[in-house]
């Protein structure tokens, strides 16, 4: 009883929250709307109402009809929660729907880089120097490209991870010794490790990491992603080699699946 009559009403506290990004390349909504129902399949908890953060860096010159965008990603599942690089005349629209703006990363004005450029201070032209006889060099010996090592903590888990239940390794990898079960996610800044089937959605590389990979015994997953670039599997799994581990790494901009390989 004491505890709870003494106990704050209100505790704010920092808090990490993954949230997607929508990289915007084109403005016309007939276009976007399309390319969600195909990315989707029709599915309508495909996204399962994931925060999202819409990115317009790429047509920031092109008009957007907000109040038509942000109802199509809410009816998609995602769940907007800001705009990243949106233009000034766009910010009462965007705020109305309950979104915020993405003043981090705000584009500096023309008058602010005309500021800018007027305090740096001038460099005094120096006289060239006087020309100096350059010896012959030998030819640079070939070296051998140096292996980096990263080293992170790690999450370990025990237990299964049941359907609607979500785990975030943040600044970590993340170890499973049970299954991901459909409807669950887990996610990390590093690689996860699954010792067990995959069968929900796994996100590695969540801060960016394109180093990152995606471990497990045996998969079927609803969705595995590194550094943001995700691989769906509506049309099934890739046939791989049975009875061995399965990774999953960046190729490029794409992902890739693959057969762990025993050495000798």
């Amino acid at each position: 009883m004491q505890n709870s009559l003494t106990r704050k009403p209100i505790e704010i506290k920092i808090s990490t929250v993954v949230a997607v990004a929508i990289l915007l390349h084109d403005s016309a909504f007939p276009v976007l709307e399309a390319a969600l129902k195909e990315m989707t399949a029709g599915s309508p908890d495909f996204f399962d109402d994931e925060f999202a953060v819409i990115d317009v860096e790429a047509i920031t010159e092109q008009t957007l009809d907000w109040n038509a965008l942000i109802p199509l990603f809410k009816s998609h599942g995602l769940n907007p929660v800001a705009v990243r690089h949106a233009r000034e005349e766009d910010h009462a629209t965007i705020r109305s729907h309950g979104l915020s703006i993405d003043v981090v990363s705000k584009p500096r004005t023309e008058p602010e880089l005309k500021l800018e450029a007027s305090l740096e201070t001038p460099v005094e032209p120096q006289p060239a120097p006087a020309p100096v006889e350059v010896a012959a060099v030998p030819a640079p010996v070939a070296v051998e490209p140096q292996v980096i090592i990263r080293n992170m903590p790690a999450m370990v888990i025990d237990t299964p991870v049941r359907a609607g239940q979500r785990i975030y390794a943040r600044g970590a990898d993340l170890i499973i010794t049970a299954s991901v079960n459909n409807g669950a996610e887990v996610i990390a800044d590093g690689s996860i490790h699954i010792y067990a089937p995959l069968r929900g959605r796994a996100l590695a590389g969540a801060t960016g990491n394109t180093e990152a990979r995606i471990f497990a015994l045996t998969m079927e997953p609803e969705l595995v992603s590194i550094a943001g670039i995700y691989r769906t599997f509506e049309n099934g799994f890739p046939p791989l080699q049975p009875h061995h581990p399965v990774q999953v790494k960046l190729h490029g901009d794409s992902i890739e699946v693959s057969s762990v390989k025993s050495a000798g």
